[in-house]
Formats: structure tokens, sequence, C-alpha cells
């Protein structure tokens, strides 16, 4: 099965490598060609020089990209040269209605496009142990699941199209409150002017655990965000959760405060820093006089 992998970030470039080691036959795409390049120097694979070159005869495109907008130019620039029966696999966190406009436009020339996010982080994703959530025909995700699980330890279907990315919402919805109130116990403990370290020790078996403060909390307390998921597609996520909820006419209260603090955290540090650089905005709100 020939697959074609779109957008080799923080994500994708380990997404792809796995699917390489484990001898796929995979064409590879990036709008930095640099990386493109650097990728085919890692893995074995080859690399298009443009959107149409990479989806040429590929019966499985694989899509890891930052935001609406770009799904849609790649969408626009590859769709109509797709073989009726491909699939089109969709990493990317988007909201859940370009996932069905998408599906619907490929239904009518028996393209399935199945709205699969990821959760895990870019450990995950070097791991190969990502959980994927996704949203579209059964049949075709049937299909294309061995090949996902080359890069997850848990893959779920879960309804019509657009699924996975709702479920993608309340994950960041849960996941962004964790993370604020990390920041908030760790700055609290460094003021009180306790041995962070012995805390988190103390944390780590208690009953505030969590997959943030098992893999993010070491980062806040030294202060290290060069990695990881950007604040600012946190920030994009959590917009997009806040669109959805508007519509539905629910509040999310937390979630909203979070989205505040991220437009916050934007003025005082480096946007690409994973959004636990939270921990900084923190700091400095804990310390003031």
């Amino acid at each position: 099965m020939t697959i074609a992998f779109i957008g080799l970030g923080r994500m994708g470039w380990h997404m792809a490598g796995h699917l390489a080691k484990q001898g796929h036959s995979l064409c590879v795409f990036d709008a930095n060609d640099e990386i493109s390049q650097k990728w085919a120097q890692t893995f074995a694979g080859e690399v298009a020089q443009t959107l149409q070159a990479v989806t040429a005869n590929a019966e499985v495109i694989i899509t890891a990209l930052p935001a609406d907008a770009e799904l849609r130019l790649v969408w626009d620039q590859c769709f109509e040269q797709l073989s009726a029966g491909s699939i089109w696999i969709d990493h990317s966190t988007t909201s859940a209605q370009i996932a069905r406009e998408l599906n619907a436009a490929g239904q009518r020339r028996e393209v399935c496009f199945i709205d699969a996010p990821v959760s895990g982080g870019t450990v995950g994703a070097e791991n190969g142990t990502l959980t994927i959530m996704g949203g579209g025909d059964q049949t075709a995700w049937l299909q294309i699941e061995p090949i996902v699980n080359g890069y997850a330890s848990k893959t779920t279907w879960l309804g019509a199209s657009g699924a996975g990315q709702l479920t993608k919402m309340a994950n960041q919805i849960c996941v962004a409150g964790v993370g604020q109130a990390l920041a908030e116990g760790l700055a609290f403990a460094e003021r009180e002017g306790l041995n962070v370290q012995q805390v988190l020790e103390v944390m780590l078996k208690g009953s505030s655990t969590s997959w943030m403060m098992q893999n993010r909390s070491q980062a806040m307390i030294n202060g290290q965000y060069e990695f990881g998921f950007s604040s600012t597609l946190m920030k994009k996520d959590l917009r997009l959760v806040l669109q959805e909820a508007k519509q539905l006419g629910i509040a999310l209260p937390v979630t909203a405060v979070v989205a505040d603090l991220l437009d916050e955290l934007a003025t005082l540090a480096d946007p690409a820093w994973d959004w636990c650089s939270l921990m900084e905005r923190q700091r400095q709100a804990t310390n003031k006089p």
C-alpha cells in the first residue's frame, strides 16, 4: 500500500518515521524542504517536491498539519487527483466542521476522509504510543487502523465524521485545566520556599498525579520549554473548543480562563515553547509583591 505523508513537524516527523521503520512504502512532503530532506537522511523514504507529486498514486494520504487553513490548502491542491477508494487520514487538530465538509466532498468521489486527531504529545509520537481518536466511515477506519497502530498504543473509532475532533476537544478541555493547576501548584510551592523536587515526588504518589505532572512538571521546574506542543497550537485548540461550545450554548469557564492566560503568555514567552510554559506566567504572577 502506497502511503503519502504530509507534514513533518514535531509530531509528523516521528509518526512517518515509525512507518518507514516498519517497511511501508512511503513518500513524504513538508512545506519546508530542508525538513523533508533531513527526514529522508534519517529514515528510508521518498521525498516529493510538490503536494501533487506526494499524492500521485497514493492509496493512503496521512496529514499532520497545524490547523484548518493548512488542511484546506493541502486538500484543495491534492483532492482532484485522488483515485476512488483512497483513504485520507488527518491527524491534525481542527474544527469538527472542516472534517465533515471534507468527508462530504470525498464521498462524492468515493474518497474516504477520516478525522483522527492524536493525544500523547511529542513523547508519544517519538515512542509510538499515541492515542488516536477516529471519526468517519467505519469500514475505512478498519482498513487503515493497522497503519496508524504503527505509531499508537490506543486507537478508537468514535463515530461519524467529526467525532474524532470532538473527542480531541473533550481531551483538551480536561488537559488545559490540569496544566494550569499544575503551574499554580508548583509556583505556590516555590513561593513558600519548599523543596519543589520533594513536593513533586510526594504529589506524583498522591491523588493529584496526572499525565501532565508525570511528563511536564520537571520541565516546568527547570524552566525548559523548547520542545513539545507549542503554546500557539494549544491556544488554537482551545479557541476551537470555545467556538464549538458557543454554538452549543454551553459555558466552559475553566477552559476560557486558560485560553485567556495563553493569550497573556504570548507577550511573556516564546510562542514556540511547549504550552507548559504557562509556568512562567504563573511564576511572575505568584512572585509579584
